[in-house]
C-alpha cells in the first residue's frame, strides 16, 4: 500500500520568510512571497544535515571477517560459507539454485557462457543500462542489440523488443534498472513466441518483485550484483539463481575453471571456462549484510512511495512510473524526470548543481551509451569487421538510434539509493528544495 503524505503539514513547511503555497489541481503554486532563495544564491540549505552514510556495518560483520580470517579457509574451494550464503539467498528470494560469483558482470559473463553466446549471435538489450551489459555481450564477440526505452518507467520498452528479433538472436537480457522490474509479462510473452530465453539482469534490484515473484525467478536465471553502490553489498560480488538445474550445474563448472565439482582432480565439462569465483571474505560480508537487507528495503520502498506523492504535485518533476505488475521495487536508486520546460528554461545541469548545493546529492544519470565512442568504435573493431563484415557492422550502427533514450539522457535525476534510508524530513526537505528552485528558475537562470 502506498503511503499517501501530509501534503497540509509539507506545504507548511514550505512556509517560509512570510511564504504562503497552497494547492492548485494537482501543482504547487505560490499565492503570496516567495521560499527562500536558493543556497546556490546565498540562501539557507533545504536540507543541511548528511544523509545516511552506506555501506551500514558493525560487529557482525567484524566478527564474520575475523572468523574468515583466523580459519585459513580463505577461498570457497576450502571454506563453506560461500555456500552458506548460497543457501540463505535462494530461500530469500525463492529460487531452487544460487551461484555466487566474483561481480555482476562475472554473473552475466557465466551465464552468456553457458548458454555458448558467441560469434554471429544476436543479444537483446536495453539502451538505458550500465555499460557491463553492454561489454559481457562483446566480450563474447555477440552483437548486442539495443532496444529504447520507455520514457517513463527508465526501464526497456518491451513492446520494441520483438522488432529487433532476427534469425541469430539467441537471448533477450532486460534489466531492472533502478532496481524497479521491467515490464516481465510483455517480455516473456515476446520470449515464448519466439523461443528465445530471457537472462534477468537483477544487479540493481536486490528483492524487488514482479505479482510477487523476485526478479530473476522470472526468466531462466538472474544476475546480481554485490558491488560497493548496491543495496546488498560485500564490496565487489554478484550471484546466480535460477529454477533450472542443468544450468545451475553448469554455471559452476564454468565459474570453477570448466571444473565439475570442488575436487583438484575433477574431470574438465563442456569447452570453455575461466575462474569467477567468490571468496569466503564476500560470502561472509553477504551473510551478515543480509540481516539487514529487508528493513533497509522496507524502509526505502516507504521513503521513496512517500517522496513520489510530494514530487508528483511539482510542476516539471515526473518520479519514474512503476508498472502494475510490479509489487516490490528495491529502489536502488530513485529515479525521476526533469521538464526544464517547467523550471523557466533552466539547464538540466544548473537544476543539478541548485540541487547539490540544498544539500541533496544528485546525479544526471546513464548517457547515450549507443553513441558512446567506446560503442560506436565497434563497429571499426577488427575482429568485428572479420566475423560480421563492414555492410552488417555499419547497418548495425545505423539500427542503433534510440530517441527516447536521447531525451531522457538530458532530462534524468539520479538518488542513491543510501539516501532513501533517511527519515521522512530529509524527504520533505529534498521536496523543498527542488520547490524552491523551480520558484527561483528564472533567477538561477539569470545568475
Amino acid at each position: 500500500m502506498i503511503h499517501q503524505p501530509d501534503r497540509r503539514k509539507f506545504l507548511s513547511t514550505l512556509s517560509l520568510a512570510g511564504a504562503s503555497v497552497t494547492l492548485a489541481g494537482s501543482t504547487f503554486a505560490y499565492i503570496q512571497n516567495k521560499v527562500n532563495k536558493p543556497a546556490i544564491l546565498g540562501g539557507p540549505k533545504a536540507h543541511p544535515d548528511q544523509f545516511p552514510a552506506w555501506p551500514v556495518s558493525g560487529k557482525r560483520e567484524e566478527n564474520g571477517l575475523a572468523e574468515i580470517l583466523q580459519s585459513k579457509k580463505w577461498g570457497r574451494l576450502n571454506g563453506n560459507t560461500v555456500a552458506e550464503f548460497e543457501n540463505k539467498y535462494k530461500e530469500m528470494t525463492g529460487a531452487k539454485h544460487c551461484l555466487g560469483v566474483s561481480s555482476g558482470t562475472s554473473a552475466l559473463y557465466t551465464s552468456l557462457g553457458v548458454l555458448d553466446i558467441g560469434p554471429g549471435d544476436e543479444v537483446i538489450i536495453p539502451v538505458y543500462t550500465f555499460i557491463a551489459t553492454y561489454n559481457v555481450v562483446v566480450l563474447n564477440y555477440a552483437l548486442p542489440r539495443f532496444v529504447d526505452i520507455d520514457l517513463e518507467s527508465f526501464q526497456i520498452d518491451a513492446s520494441k523488443i520483438e522488432g529487433s528479433i532476427n534469425r541469430n538472436t539467441k537471448l533477450i537480457l532486460p534489466v531492472h534498472i533502478g532496481g524497479s522490474p521491467a515490464d516481465m509479462d510483455a517480455i516473456m510473452e515476446v520470449s515464448g513466441k519466439h523461443h528465445i530465453p530471457v537472462l534477468e539482469d537483477a544487479c540493481q534490484a536486490h528483492l524487488a518483485e514482479w505479482k510477487g515473484k523476485k526478479v530473476g525467478t522470472i526468466g531462466f536465471a538472474g544476475a546480481f550484483s554485490f558491488q560497493s553502490s548496491k543495496n546488498l553489498n560485500s564490496g565487489e560480488g554478484g550471484a546466480i539463481i535460477t529454477n533450472d538445474e542443468m544450468f545451475a550445474k553448469d554455471a559452476f563448472n564454468f565459474h570453477n575453471q570448466s571444473r565439475g565439482n570442488d575436487d583438484e582432480n575433477s574431470t574438465y565439462s563442456s569447452t570453455r571456462g575461466t575462474n569467477l569465483r567468490m571468496t569466503e571474505f564476500q560470502g561472509s560480508l553477504l551473510v551478515s549484510q543480509m540481516s539487514r537487507l529487508e528493513d533497509q528495503a522496507d524502509l526505502r520502498s516507504k521513503n521513496a512511495q512517500y517522496l513520489s506523492g510530494l514530487l508528483s504535485e511539482i510542476p516539471g518533476i515526473y518520479p519514474a512510473k512503476l508498472y502494475p505488475g510490479v509489487t516490490k521495487s528495491s529502489y536502488h536508486l530513485y529515479m525521476f524526470r526533469y521538464d526544464k520546460n517547467e523550471f523557466a528554461e533552466m539547464p538540466r545541469s544548473r537544476f543539478l548543481e541548485a540541487l547539490s548545493a540544498e544539500g541533496v546529492p544528485c546525479s544526471g544519470g546513464y548517457g547515450m551509451m549507443n553513441k558512446e565512442n567506446y560503442v560506436q568504435n565497434l563497429a571499426k573493431n577488427r575482429h568485428y569487421l572479420n566475423l560480421y563484415g563492414k555492410e552488417t557492422m555499419q547497418e548495425w550502427l545505423e539500427s542503433s538510434s534510440c530517441p527516447q533514450n536521447d531525451q531522457l539522457c538530458e532530462q534524468a535525476v539520479w538518488f542513491g539509493q543510501s539516501m532513501l534510508l533517511g527519515t521522512k524530513k530529509d524527504m520533505d526537505q529534498i521536496a523543498e528544495a527542488i520547490f524552491k528552485i523551480r520558484t527561483h528558475a528564472g533567477d538561477l537562470v539569470k545568475s
